[in-house]
């Protein structure tokens, strides 16, 4: 149950004063929610800025572009002449040192009257402009008389807006807001927040939203960083319950004998790199232990994870027991399944297929084996922890791509079986303040070497006005037999967007490439995407016009040359992804950038992709570039992305969040104590309520 203290702050937004159904959806937007905005949304809905209204010149001393306050005493109104709406309604106002022309367009008459009657004084705040050599003031931002002025804040903060939003309608509910704001427990550390000089909750947020110095709204205030610190307790608390959780009951020993794994082996037509070796004896070890596994693998693109996935799944098999690969997307699980099926064949493993796709009888004989035993490794898309799937003795799930999946959908998969231990796999590699922050209940093993013999990636930026030479050289790697990848650029994030422009360039090669181009994209049915691939893979195509769809996974050795078209609005684990999709095979292989405007942060990322391949590297580059959120896809994926902490400026701070987890739930794993139950609380304020229910659920 939540402590009914902060029932005031989880309660609509409609609650507050001037808000109705309207507004609320706006507000919605506004802090992203599906559902009603909170009032707890509101106060986390910190400031980007502020206007500083400190500056109180006499209108001689008002410079352009400043904003100002100044008192004046209004000397007479025009009003727009009949019929022409549009031109606007003048207040020439003065001081004893020079004149103002206060400029409204679309007032209503009455309105401006009440506003600022002829001969009253008023203090007007906004920004100064010279128009014809008059100065000016366009719809101030507040006309105030001298009692408004003491109630006038001098420094004001400025909201981040949506569309139907004005400002003073955002710092009116956020006020509101603060006004319901209840004395809660302090769940911090007192001589921590004594070292660090960060106050209490509640006054944290005051100090944001009601700024009385400049530096109040920056992230590295004392105030924004208690709130963050907050925030990153919480997660690291959540994430130490839900490892406790997944943990409890007892694992079960179950690696096998290294039978089948020895047969792998044989098969492969290469030796395993040093790192995938450390990461199997790791997982190995981990499978051994009577507690369950929580391991991630995190790779850089073709560092050979799922053969190290296989192998895991061997060593349960060999102890008898079952294992299911869960891939976000079909066209990565069919990935995974050409990968594995002939080396499971050579080692006499089962392995079969479980995605949207199966139904009917087939699917239903599927679901017997499985529940049979007959089935040794299952792999799938999120069909796998359907209701219905059955299996007779789970003992690993493999989670691949792990970060687009929530710990629901974790937990869901681990209750498919007894003790089931769990590996989850990145084909994008995690900064490691982010490993902390999101995956700090795993333990981490790194591939970061290539299999021997990859050659590395020539990559080049080309500006799109250079097009026709592009797709001659294009022309002239198909002649030679070589296959090229075309990827076509997110249109502002619309599917339909990203497709029209991927099925226009389809068109546009087609003429001139003819049968020897083929097309792929998210929209297109699983089977022709499968087709496509196919096409593809055995040369019946040479060119493949694509969207994101074949970010990851998409193993063709034969593909030469990626060409990406619009490089700057891809993120650069998003490019990074789509060259690895090259350089798989013997042959040199070229990467090229197409690019329109570049603005600095775009530069910065072709820049990076020029200068290095190392996935870990550009992960740490792209941090600091894009911000977390992003780079993990939680905006997307529904995994709690941070609302206040900035790991820029905060990240120095989770390894403190994470001792103070791990001590505080050492001594009092009931959160039972005073300091526990404060610290309820906080996870219900940052929505980690879920782990609260796993401290009741034993």
């Amino acid at each position: 149950m939540r402590p009914s203290l902060l029932d005031p702050l989880f309660a609509s937004v409609t609650a507050l004063p001037g808000i109705g159904e309207k507004l609320a959806k706006l507000f919605a937007r506004l802090v992203g929610r599906e559902d009603d905005a909170r009032v707890l949304d509101l106060l986390f809905h910190l400031p980007t800025g502020n206007v500083d209204r400190r500056a109180r010149p006499k209108l001689c001393d008002v410079k352009e572009g400043m904003v100002v306050t100044v008192k004046v005493t209004v000397d007479r109104h025009r009003a727009p002449p009949p019929g022409r709406s549009r031109a606007p309604y003048l207040i020439y106002a003065s001081d004893e040192t020079g004149d103002l022309v206060i400029t409204y367009f679309n007032a209503r008459k009455e309105y401006v009257d009440k506003l600022l009657p002829v001969g009253a004084v008023r203090y007007v705040s906004g920004t100064a402009a010279m128009y014809d050599g008059t100065l000016q003031m366009v719809h101030p931002d507040r006309v105030v008389d001298e009692k408004g002025l003491a109630a006038l804040p001098l420094i004001e903060p400025v909201y981040p807006l949506t569309e139907g939003l004005g400002a003073n309608q955002v710092r009116k509910a956020v006020e509101a807001a603060l006004a319901r704001l209840p004395s809660l427990p302090e769940w911090q550390d007192a001589a921590w927040l004594r070292k660090r000089k960060l106050p209490a909750f509640a006054e944290a947020l005051r100090t944001v939203h009601r700024p009385s110095e400049l530096t109040d709204v920056l992230p590295q205030s004392a105030g924004w960083t208690r709130l963050a610190y907050d925030e990153l307790l919480a997660g690291q608390i959540a994430l130490r319950l839900v490892r406790a959780h997944l943990r409890r009951p007892q694992g079960r020993r179950h690696a096998g004998d290294g039978s089948i794994r020895r047969k792998i082996a044989g098969a492969l037509p290469y030796s395993l790199t040093l790192s995938q070796h450390r990461a199997l004896d790791a997982i190995i070890e981990d499978l051994g232990k009577p507690e369950r596994m929580l391991r991630m693998l995190q790779g850089d693109v073709g560092s050979g994870k799922t053969v190290v996935a296989l192998l895991a799944a061997a060593a349960v098999v060999e102890a008898g027991r079952q294992t299911a690969l869960m891939a976000p997307t079909e066209i990565l699980a069919r990935q995974h399944l050409a990968t594995i099926a002939p080396l499971a064949e050579a080692s006499g493993m089962r392995v079969a297929l479980l995605t949207g796709r199966e139904r009917g009888r087939p699917r239903d004989a599927l679901l017997q084996a499985l529940a049979d035993g007959e089935v040794d490794l299952l792999v799938g898309t999120h069909a796998v922890f359907q209701d219905d799937v059955a299996f007779r003795d789970l003992g690993l799930a493999i989670v691949d791509e792990q970060h687009r999946f929530g710990v629901h959908q974790r937990l869901a998969l681990a209750r498919k079986g007894e003790a089931v231990d769990m590996l989850v796999m990145t084909a994008t590699p995690i900064p490691r303040t982010l490993v902390l922050t999101y995956f700090g209940d795993m333990d981490v093993s790194e591939l970061r070497e290539k299999p021997a013999g990859r050659l590395p990636i020539d990559t080049r930026t080309i500006p799109l006005g250079r097009l026709n030479e592009v797709i001659e050289a294009v022309g002239r790697a198909i002649d030679e037999g070589q296959r090229v990848y075309w990827v076509c650029p997110l249109v502002e994030e619309s599917e339909t967007g990203d497709l029209a422009a991927a099925e226009q360039r389809f068109a546009d090669l087609k003429k001139r490439f003819g049968e020897r181009t083929g097309l792929v994209h998210g929209r297109m049915r699983g089977s022709e995407k499968d087709s496509a691939m196919e096409d593809f893979a055995s040369g019946r195509t040479r060119l493949l016009v694509a969207t994101t769809v074949i970010e990851v996974g998409v193993n063709v050795p034969e593909a030469t040359v990626m060409v990406i078209e619009h490089a700057e609005r891809f993120g650069l684990a998003q490019l990074h992804q789509l060259r690895g999709r090259i350089g798989r095979g013997a042959g040199k292989s070229t990467c090229l950038l197409l690019y329109a405007a570049l603005g600095e942060t775009a530069k910065a990322r072709l820049a990076i992709m020029r200068e290095t391949e190392d996935g870990f590297r550009i992960a740490e580059e792209d941090l600091k570039l894009r911000g977390e959120g992003d780079i993990l896809g939680t905006r997307q994926s529904g995994m709690p992305g941070f609302r206040i902490a900035r790991m820029e400026v905060h990240g120095e701070l989770l390894a403190a969040a994470r001792d103070d987890a791990a001590l505080l739930l050492d001594r009092d794993p009931q959160l039972a104590s005073e300091r526990g139950r404060a610290i309820r609380h906080l996870l219900y304020l940052f929505d980690r309520d879920e782990a609260v229910g796993l401290i009741r659920a034993g």
